[in-house]
């Protein structure tokens, strides 16, 4: 049986052959070192190693850096990362999964602590690969059961309590979940030069964000930030696409709920370029008031000034004179900081 190659990069001398010789001894892998980063990515992007461990603090390039070089690559963007760190904040461990890294492992590791990390690795790989195979039933499944697994999925995900107007993740982020909205709202947006912003979707229960990055496995490019205090499931990638392997007929549902984003965002540029800030506003109201309450016309929807402005594409004292005038027209009321809106059908029907 072939060994797995295993590359190990680190600028601590002791570190890296103590490292080199646990792994040598098991028999079971062929180990190649490098002193610092920049080596690294050379013998990686040459050797093509089964595993990559990495450390954090490094002269020249960083362990952050390798792992963004090697996931420019298509080559080394899959091989499994572990990263080896003296920092034990959770701001570092947490920055170096969302940079896709696999595990990670606190310095001084004992002998069993660094097999068992690499175990587990390449035990999650074999998993994967062995799905990876599709069986003649899972390409075939309704409606229903497609929904049933994507909510099983959700179900099986980290929950996290999220205040309003907290950051879920931003523009540039490297995608590590897709994200579930159990409870709440949740807006994307994107920010112009001079600090403005421009909302470009909003998300309520029930719903998934965040496919299209991990799907297409590239960096987001918006943010996302909670309208609401909100409950939301975070699904590892790796859970995400296992699901995908053994059942490639939810690709369905999911091509269908990424073509309906696609949809909105268009319909939504085209107001952008041929509505009035009147017709542009209407359609703000509308769009949050239809995912506050289904099949009502007359709905209390609360947003703040901020956010419907950024939906709308416009100035906050614009907002705050269309809002006037739609109270004239009794077309909707003030309550508090909420808004009162008599009829959807009447704001949808507004001309330029």
């Amino acid at each position: 049986m072939e060994k797995r190659k295993i590359l190990i990069i680190e600028d601590n001398s002791d570190i890296r052959e103590s490292t080199a010789e646990i792994l040598e001894l098991t028999g079971e892998y062929t180990v190649i070192v490098a002193e610092e980063g920049k080596t690294g990515v050379e013998m990686a992007m040459k050797h093509h190693p089964d595993l990559i461990l990495c450390d954090i603090m490094m002269p020249e390039l960083d362990g952050y850096g390798v792992l963004y070089m090697l996931g420019k690559h298509e080559e080394t963007q899959h091989i499994p990362f572990i990263f080896l760190t003296a920092k034990t904040e959770k701001a570092d461990l947490r920055k170096a999964m969302e940079m896709g890294a696999d595990d990670y492992l606190t310095k001084p590791f004992d002998d069993m602590e660094l097999l068992n990390a690499i175990e587990s690795r390449f035990k999650k790989r074999q998993q994967l690969q062995a799905k990876a195979t599709p069986s003649v039933e899972s390409l075939r499944l309704d409606e229903a059961e497609q929904a049933y697994l994507l909510q099983d999925l959700a179900s099986n995900g980290r929950v996290k309590s999220i205040k309003k107007k907290q950051t879920i993740y931003e523009a540039g982020d490297t995608p590590v979940y897709v994200y579930y909205i159990k409870k709440g709202k949740v807006r994307s947006f994107l920010n112009y030069k001079d600090g403005r912003e421009l909302s470009t979707n909003i998300f309520i229960e029930d719903q998934f964000f965040g496919l299209e990055s991990v799907l297409l496995n590239i960096k987001y490019g918006d943010n996302t930030a909670t309208l609401e205090d909100a409950e939301i499931a975070l699904i590892h990638k790796d859970a995400f696409f296992e699901l995908m392997y053994k059942k490639p007929a939810i690709a369905t549902k999911l091509i269908k709920l990424l073509s309906q984003n696609i949809r909105d965002k268009e319909e939504q540029m085209l107001g952008f370029a041929y509505d009035s800030v009147r017709k542009r506003v209407a359609n703000a109201l509308v769009n949050v008031a239809e995912k506050s309450e289904a099949d009502m016309d007359e709905v209390t929807i609360k947003i703040s000034r901020d956010d419907l402005a950024a939906l709308a594409g416009t100035a906050n004292e614009t907002i705050s004179r269309m809002l006037a005038d739609f109270k004239d027209e009794r077309l909707l009321t003030k309550e508090g900081n909420a808004i009162k809106i008599y009829s959807i059908a009447k704001l949808k029907n507004i001309k330029q």
